[in-house]
C-alpha cells in the first residue's frame, strides 16, 4: 500500500521557480559601503593646496605622507591621523577622536585637535594645539606650541561627534620622552602670535566654501595662557553646574573677563562625585551636590589682581539665580585653584 502523499509531491526547492532561486545570505557587514583608502589620505603631493569638506571623512582614519610644500585641510572629524615624512608644509585638522602622530617631519605648521598627540623624530614644527590629554614629544627638537584658535559653522559639532571637550586642553602641558641635559626640546610660541602667519585660511575655491575664522572671540576653543607665567599671584576659580546654559555662560565670563584685561589661564569639564566636592567646596559643598548628578562641571581659572572681585561682581549682575562657585576672597582663591587641579590630577591619573 502506498503512501498517499508518494506521488506527485515536490519538495519546496523543486517547486520554487527558476527566478526565485535560493539567494546567498546577507550578513549585516556585507552591506556596509566599501571604503577606498585613497580617499583618506594625501600622498606624495609637492606644492598643492588639498582639503577635504565637512562630512567627506565622517569619522574615518586619515593618512598623509611624503607630501611637501602643500597646504592640507581636513574640515571635518576624523578617527585617527597620520602624518609621515612632510616638510614645509600648512596642516589643519578638524577634530581628532584618537591620535594625532607626527612621525619624521620637517619645517610643518599646524593647526590640530585631538585626544592624543604625540610628535617623534622631527625637527621645526610650529602647532596651534587643543589636546584633552598631555602632548608627548620623542626624539625631537624646536618643537613650539601655541593655543588652537580657529572657527566655522560645522566645528562644534565635530568636537562632539569626535567626543573631545572645547574646555579640556591641556596644550602647554608637554612631556619630554627623550629629554637631553643643558637643551630645551619644546617651548611656546610668542603669545601674541597671529596663526594666520603659520597656517592661513585656503584661498582655492572649493575649500573657501568652508567659513573660516581666526579671530581669537569667535575660536571654539577658549583661548588660554597655559603654562605661561602669570601676570599676578591674584587667580579666581569659578565653578558652572550643568544646565542648559552651561556652555554659553562660560563663553559670556570669559568674554566678559577677557575684555576686562584678565587672563584665562585655563579651562577643564570634568565630572565630581560627593568626595570631590567636599574637598574642592569644603563648607559649602551641600549647597553643590545636588546638582553633580545633572552633568560635567566645567571650571575656569582667571588671573589678575582684582580678579576675584571683579568675578563676583559679574556672576552677580549677569548670572543672578545661576548657582555657580566663585571664590570668596583673593587670600583663599589660590587654595581653591589648587585643590580643584589637585582633584582634576588625581582623576586622571597625574
Amino acid at each position: 500500500m502506498g503512501c498517499f502523499f508518494s506521488k506527485g509531491r515536490k519538495t519546496e526547492k523543486e517547486s520554487r521557480p527558476e527566478s526565485e532561486e535560493e539567494r546567498p545570505k546577507q550578513y549585516s557587514w556585507d552591506q556596509r559601503e566599501k571604503v577606498d583608502i585613497k580617499d583618506y589620505m594625501f600622498n606624495g603631493l609637492k606644492d598643492e593646496t588639498v582639503g577635504r569638506l565637512p562630512g567627506k571623512v565622517a569619522g574615518q582614519q586619515f593618512f598623509i605622507q611624503d607630501c611637501e610644500n602643500c597646504n592640507i585641510y581636513i574640515f571635518d572629524h576624523s578617527a585617527a591621523v597620520t602624518i609621515d615624512d612632510c616638510t614645509n608644509c600648512k596642516i589643519f585638522l578638524g577634530p581628532v577622536k584618537g591620535s594625532v602622530f607626527f612621525r619624521n617631519c620637517r619645517d610643518c605648521k599646524c593647526t590640530l585637535a585631538c585626544q592624543q598627540f604625540r610628535v617623534r623624530d622631527c625637527r621645526k614644527l610650529e602647532i596651534f594645539l587643543c589636546c584633552a590629554t598631555q602632548p608627548i614629544i620623542e626624539s625631537s627638537t624646536n618643537i613650539k606650541f601655541g593655543c588652537f584658535q580657529w572657527y566655522y559653522p560645522e566645528l562644534a559639532f565635530q568636537f562632539k561627534d569626535a567626543g573631545l571637550s572645547i574646555f579640556n586642553n591641556t596644550w602647554s602641558n608637554v612631556h619630554d620622552f627623550t629629554p637631553v641635559s643643558g637643551e630645551v626640546n619644546w617651548s611656546l610660541l610668542p603669545e601674541n602670535a597671529v596663526i594666520q602667519d603659520y597656517v592661513p585660511i585656503p584661498t582655492t575655491e572649493e575649500l573657501q566654501a568652508v567659513h573660516v575664522s581666526t579671530e581669537a572671540n569667535r575660536s571654539i576653543i577658549p583661548i588660554s595662557r597655559g603654562q605661561r607665567p602669570k601676570n599676578s599671584d591674584e587667580s579666581c576659580l569659578v565653578v558652572l553646574f550643568a544646565g542648559d546654559y552651561t556652555i554659553a555662560n562660560a563663553r559670556k565670563l570669559i568674554d566678559e573677563m577677557v575684555g576686562k584685561g584678565f587672563f584665562l589661564v585655563q579651562t577643564k569639564e570634568v565630572s565630581m562625585k560627593a568626595d570631590d566636592a567636599k574637598r574642592v567646596f569644603q563648607d559649602k559643598a551641600p549647597d553643590y551636590l545636588p546638582l553633580l548628578s545633572k552633568g560635567p562641571v566645567i571650571a575656569l581659572e582667571f588671573n589678575g589682581d582684582g580678579a576675584v572681585e571683579e568675578c563676583q561682581l559679574i556672576i552677580n549682575k549677569t548670572f543672578n539665580g545661576t548657582k555657580i562657585f566663585v571664590s570668596e576672597n583673593k587670600e583663599t582663591a589660590s587654595e581653591d585653584v589648587d585643590s580643584f587641579y589637585n582633584f582634576v590630577d588625581i582623576q586622571m591619573g597625574i
